[in-house]
Parts: C-alpha cells; sequence; structure tokens
C-alpha cells in the first residue's frame, strides 16, 4: 500500500475590497468638491480626470476606482 502525504502552504490573503473599491460619478463628485458634470464633462473631453479613468459598467454607469480618488485627496 502506497500512501503519500501532502502539506499545504498557506497562502496570503488579498484584500479584494481595497482593489475592486469604487465610487458612483455622484459619490466621487462629492469627495472632490466638484459637481458630477465635472466629472463627466472632463472625461468626454480629455478622456480622464486628474488622471484618473474611470470604468464604464456593463448597465452604462461609471465606477470611479476609490483608492485613485483617495490619493488625489490626499496628494499621493
Amino acid at each position: 500500500m502506497h500512501t503519500t502525504t501532502t502539506t499545504t502552504t498557506p497562502t496570503q490573503r488579498t484584500d479584494y475590497a481595497s482593489i475592486l473599491r469604487t465610487l458612483s460619478t455622484e459619490q466621487a463628485a462629492a469627495a472632490l468638491h466638484v459637481r458630477p458634470q465635472t466629472l463627466r464633462a472632463s472625461l468626454c473631453r480629455a478622456g480622464h480626470y486628474c488622471g484618473i479613468r474611470p470604468v464604464k459598467l456593463p448597465n452604462r454607469m461609471l465606477a470611479w476606482p476609490a483608492d485613485q480618488i483617495d490619493a488625489l485627496l490626499t496628494g499621493g
């Protein structure tokens, strides 16, 4: 009879909440102290707002990356 022993190595947990955290256009505008139309207009004209590019969701809404908005607000 042949027996095999397997050992498992613990994997590092990934904080998916920080990666996937996004804001709606209205939430992002409130955080940045601008009107939502300012974000939309800048996206239409330049393709970004201060270097931040949102993800267009299947329902045609925009999802702005919260970590990039936080970095813009803190000067990082």
